[in-house]
């Protein structure tokens, strides 16, 4: 049972530590798709537990698994994107799509190749060594 939990457990006990490193991020989105079609999860999810979050949040129904990363993370895609790359219910889109990239990361993220937004450091490391 504790090992379900754990996850909630480290990413509630997360937000009491210190950032070291903050992330800012830069760009603007050039409409390719890759976001929605291919989103990683930082936890890994079974695809029973992929379910059940799907019973308790309905709203994520709208996701499917794409299938599987090197590190056996589940790889999810959205039901809901056209052929053009665009939401077909953009009105009703999730929080986490509306502030899709995140601009509070507390860890270097990773986006996908040629998409319009870059992840950058707020201070280089010389900035820090002043």
């Amino acid at each position: 049972m504790l090992k379900k939990i754990e996850p909630f457990i480290y990413n509630f006990l997360s937000l009491f530590v210190p950032r070291k490193v903050r992330y800012k991020i830069e760009g603007s989105c050039v409409k390719c798709g890759k976001c929605c079609r291919y989103m990683y999860s930082k936890d890994t999810y079974t695809e029973r537990e992929f379910k059940i979050m799907q019973f308790i949040y309905p709203a994520y129904k709208r996701f499917y698994i794409v299938g599987k990363d090197e590190e056996n993370n589940l790889i999810f895609g959205c039901k809901l994107i056209d052929e053009n790359n665009l939401c077909t219910d953009y009105k009703n889109r999730l929080k986490m799509c509306k502030n899709y990239p995140s601009k509070f990361i507390n860890f270097r993220g990773e986006l996908h190749d040629n998409c319009g937004f870059t992840v950058r450091p707020e201070k280089s490391f010389n900035d820090y060594l002043k």
